[in-house]
């Protein structure tokens, strides 16, 4: 079995559920606490012990490329300006690029999420590989990546990240069939029914983003794409090369143990920006006094 060493940031998305926010700013760099959000993800790999990241792009997205390359010069002005701290800061994000070997990679091909999968795994040979969108962010005692590793270490097989959802929520995600409940949250599965009604959930979770892929998923997704090209009608998703996958072999899921933030849509992202800023040591014991204050004041006026 080949150890997960590499991982995909799908990062060349438009970012259209945030305009105007995003015109000109790509949706990977808005922040969320102190960090833009692809930096989350990408600590999150680097924790987890992966050492090669491609983050695929496309047009506009030179912020993401600026922010973790390493800036000796600002660094050192830092430094000579008395300011240490800001260039220990500066200096860490320089070196998860070293770290996680971070590579850029434009997007081509079709529409849809299995294209920058697909672009990224050219150059990965016969090994499964970790894939994370840029736009969540996960607080857990052990790292995302890591449930989804040693799921895969498990298993041998794909592996997608699973949450317990509101029944009612169901159209809003991808709802595994779930065969078989392997305990310590690892369900095998047969396949995933995009958005249904809640009376036609297969399952009460939803497939949410972090995936372990292995090459029979890259040829299903080789096989969707060719079928694009010859009819140039619909799109590349991932979840389809693994229903297809899944058809007749082996997928499984794993139940995330802990807390998960969306950023791609508005409320979605205020939400993850109120919860960082609360945890926060420094900052949240003022945002909750400021917070019970509006509330009572709210209150005193409704009376």
């Amino acid at each position: 079995m080949a150890t997960i060493r590499r991982a995909v940031i799908p990062a060349a998305g438009l970012g259209s559920r945030l305009l105007p926010l995003t015109k000109a700013t790509p949706k990977e760099m808005l922040p969320v606490g102190d960090k833009p959000v692809i930096e989350h993800t990408v600590r999150e790999l680097v924790a987890s012990g992966i050492t090669d990241i491609t983050i695929v792009v496309s047009g506009g997205k030179g912020l993401i490329q600026d922010h973790f390359r390493p800036n000796p010069a600002l660094v050192d002005q830092l430094r000579a300006d008395g300011k240490a701290a800001y260039a220990d800061a500066v200096e860490e994000v320089g070196e998860l690029s070293r770290l996680g070997h971070i590579t850029y990679l434009d997007q081509h091909g079709p529409y849809g999420n299995g294209t920058p999968v697909l672009n990224a795994a050219r150059n990965f040979g016969d090994e499964p590989i970790l894939v994370l969108w840029p736009d969540d962010v996960f607080v857990a005692e052990v790292p995302r990546a890591q449930q989804l590793i040693k799921a895969y270490e498990a298993t041998n097989s794909p592996v997608l990240a699973l949450m317990p959802m509101d029944p009612g929520d169901s159209q809003r995600y991808g709802v595994p069939v779930v065969k078989e409940d392997l305990d310590d949250g690892l369900l095998r599965i047969t396949g995933l029914v995009e958005k249904p009604r809640p009376q036609d959930a297969p399952s009460a979770y939803a497939a949410i983003g972090g995936y372990v892929i292995t090459p029979g998923i890259i040829d299903e997704l080789r096989d969707q794409t060719k079928r694009w090209y010859d009819h140039r009608t619909g799109e590349v998703y991932l979840t389809d090369a693994i229903n297809a996958y899944a058809g007749s072999r082996a997928v499984y899921g794993q139940v995330i143990h802990g807390r998960w933030y969306d950023t791609g849509n508005p409320l979605a992202y205020l939400t993850a920006q109120f919860a960082a800023a609360l945890n926060d040591p420094e900052y949240g014991p003022h945002l909750r006094r400021m917070a019970k204050e509006l509330e009572d004041e709210e209150t005193g006026g409704a009376q």
